[in-house]
């Protein structure tokens, strides 16, 4: 996206050109294929889901060809992982790249070791709390055993900024905080769901349910690149996207 004359505009292409995407499965091939992709424009030319669509299909509300609503379906198929990841920005990793992804963006680091060593904050640990309390090895946890043990497997970001205490006179930047902990793939979006009233009734837009991606892939996949440098996990993804686009490594850092 854009903005001229204080208009927004997208950089799509149109449905007949060679290379658009029309379907959802369409795009979960492409993301499989590339590993990484995010959702808007990024600097990368071409390196997004905004410039490999119809610009006529956004927030159209149609499912079958829209790709705001796409972004949902991929999310619920465990076959990707999204999230705000690039430059705070929205976007795709493949589940065969993202242990790459978060070996570079954690340094190595689970969040229990990272708030240790004070490389995480406060605000951070309330939210990660959620899903692993103090004292609590999340990593030795099976999903199917969570709701005996008192732990939510994902929580709807609107349970996550209560339960947190971000409400009204609470804690303060929750969006900001959430952001951070996307972009250091410590939570990713698992789906996208319609709030429930007290009487379990949908209502108003759909909000995003987090999870933990060691509750989704587990914890042996998501870590298996720890035992590399971040500078070699860097070098890999790098490498892997410009087999697709070409860029120079300073665009490529800005957008990672």
């Amino acid at each position: 996206m854009y903005v001229l004359d204080g208009q927004w505009y997208m950089e799509g292409i149109d449905w007949d050109d060679e290379g658009c995407i029309h379907s959802s499965d369409e795009l979960l091939s492409v993301i499989e294929s590339v590993g990484f992709l995010p959702l808007f424009s990024s600097g990368v030319p071409g390196f997004s889901v905004e410039e490999m669509t119809d610009t006529s299909c956004w927030w159209s509300g149609d499912v079958s060809v829209d790709p705001w609503e796409w972004r949902a379906v991929l999310a619920r198929t465990g076959k990707v992982a999204y999230g705000k990841f690039y430059g705070g920005r929205a976007g795709f990793i493949s589940k065969k790249w993202f242990p790459y992804f978060a070996n570079y963006r954690r340094d190595g680091y689970d969040f229990d070791a990272l708030y240790e060593d004070g490389k995480a904050g406060y605000r951070e640990k309330l939210l990660m709390d959620l899903f692993v309390p103090s004292g609590v090895d999340m990593w030795s946890v099976k999903p199917s055993s969570l709701e005996g043990m008192g732990l939510a497997s994902s929580l709807y970001t609107n349970e996550m900024k209560e339960k947190g205490g971000f409400g009204k006179g609470g804690e303060k930047n929750f969006e900001g905080t959430l952001t951070k902990l996307q972009m250091q793939t410590y939570l990713i979006v698992k789906d996208f769901r319609p709030r429930l009233n007290k009487h379990g009734e949908e209502y108003g837009w759909a909000v995003a349910i987090m999870t933990p991606p060691e509750y989704l892939w587990g914890y042996k996949h998501v870590t298996s690149r720890y035992k590399e440098k971040p500078s070699e996990s860097f070098s890999k993804i790098a490498a892997q996207i410009g087999k697709h686009f070409e860029c120079d490594e300073k665009s490529l850092r800005k957008v990672l």
